[in-house]
């Protein structure tokens, strides 16, 4: 299958015009989308060629274009809503939570909210405590949401695709300081299952659980422990919501232990989450405790220095590696 050399951005911002191309009833909102070619330049070019009904620039007000958007689901359309930061979502949290994600149920099945949420998740540099929260386990516990996290280009164009396509609400969690990663994707058109993890890397020591940035910095972990001879088994989860136990549950059967990683707080995180489940399908195949390795329990500190040490690195995943096998 023919191969393109293409940045994070690109390949989101192709799923995006792929979708509109199929389907006219999809569209994209935000702030700064049309005019402005993106925040980040995902859709630079898309009101040249969409025109400005179908890429639509918003006021500086998230609950209120959220909240249009929900509507405009709800009547036969496919919204597509950049937040230019997740953070910013909490703005619009009434809307995601009272609306988006309870319409269905609260209206006995009559009415389907297809929308997708999608823009930066987490950290970038030094954008201080405002700006750096990663959203995934806070909207991870309300029923009625997917929610999906690519860590390259090829998952990012294939979840895009399948989560615009799904029926349900959809908070797709990309990162400012991926977008500008490159990734060989084919030019024929794929889609990526939702509520399937990837096999980065086989391995029978020790399981190494992770999704969206922070994949990367175990794939560093991994190397440092191979020079070990310490085979490590990695998986990318992709969807958060919903888990994909099978595969998390035969890496643990295989190599009976287990370290998680996350960029957010350890506190009720993603981490927690995982573990518990582990615990509860795996706990006779563990061979030693579950090690997390997560963000420290403090605001982000603007400060270079601090920040770093505030975020996993892969020293923290190497020693975390460390502690399980011992």
């Amino acid at each position: 299958m023919p191969q393109q050399l293409v940045e994070i951005r690109e390949a989101i911002r192709q799923a995006l015009d792929e979708e509109m191309q199929r389907d006219p009833s999809v569209f994209i909102m935000g702030e700064e989308v049309a005019e402005y070619n993106g925040a980040y330049k995902v859709t630079k070019g898309m009101l040249d060629k969409w025109g400005p009904m179908r890429v639509v620039d918003t006021p500086i007000a998230e609950l209120g274009f959220a909240g249009l958007a929900v509507g405009a689901a709800m009547t036969g359309l496919r919204p597509v809503v950049e937040f230019m930061s997740f953070n910013f979502s909490f703005v619009a949290i009434d809307q995601i939570i009272s609306n988006a994600i309870k319409m269905h149920y609260m209206s006995g099945n009559r009415f389907s909210v297809p929308i997708v949420f999608r823009g930066p998740n987490g950290a970038a540099a030094q954008v201080s405590s405002q700006h750096s929260h990663c959203i995934e386990a806070i909207y991870g516990n309300l029923p009625g949401l997917i929610i999906l996290a690519p860590s390259n280009a090829y998952d990012a164009k294939g979840l895009l695709k399948s989560a615009i396509r799904n029926n349900n609400p959809v908070l797709f969690l990309e990162n400012e300081l991926s977008y500008g990663e490159k990734m060989e994707i084919p030019t024929e058109e794929y889609l990526v299952p939702i509520g399937k993890a990837k096999v980065v890397r086989e391995g029978k020591h020790v399981t190494l659980i992770s999704h969206s940035r922070m994949v990367n910095l175990c794939k560093q972990a991994a190397d440092e422990m191979a020079k070990q001879g310490i085979q490590v088994d990695l998986i990318d989860l992709r969807t958060i919501k919903p888990l994909d136990l099978p595969t998390i549950i035969a890496s643990i059967q295989k190599t009976h232990r287990c370290v998680l990683v996350e960029e957010g707080h350890l506190f009720a995180g993603i981490c927690a989450e995982v573990g518990f489940t582990i615990m509860e399908h795996c706990f006779d195949y563990l061979d030693a405790p579950i090690v997390r390795v997560a963000q420290r329990e403090t605001p982000m500190p603007y400060s270079k220095t601090l920040e770093k040490e505030t975020m996993p690195t892969k020293e923290r995943i190497v020693a975390a590696l460390t502690q399980v096998l011992s």
